[in-house]
């Protein structure tokens, strides 16, 4: 249930690098929200055009979704965190990235044809 969806406009490292960079972030994830990480889906998009601040440099986009409420301290330490690893891992500054936070429904996330709610 809960995804981590990155899109970035930098080009894609190396298929190993790429990942373990998933790897990282999905274990991270189910810690973070205290959910089992066989439920955790990564995502990775590379050279995506996309603007910052009206430049080009390097730039990356988070999506984090999960059924249940995201309270403000695992937003903030879920911030800090990815875009730490987003800045190791694809050289992106933490200052060039932007992390959306969503919450869910149960009854809106779907899976093995039925669905959390």
């Amino acid at each position: 249930m809960p995804l981590i969806k990155v899109q970035t406009s930098v080009s894609a490292p190396e298929k190993t690098e790429v990942e373990a960079m998933l790897k990282n972030l999905s274990g991270k994830l189910a810690k973070h929200l205290g959910k089992p990480e066989s439920y955790v889906m990564t995502a990775f998009e590379a050279g995506v055009p996309m603007t910052f601040a009206g430049t080009t440099d390097p730039v990356c986009y988070i999506e984090i979704k999960s059924v249940g409420t995201m309270k403000p301290d695992q937003t903030k330490a879920m911030s800090q965190d990815f875009c730490q690893e987003i800045n190791q891992s694809l050289g992106v500054p933490t200052n060039r990235t932007y992390i959306e936070f969503a919450d869910a429904k149960g009854a809106m996330w779907g899976w093995n044809g039925a669905t959390f709610g």
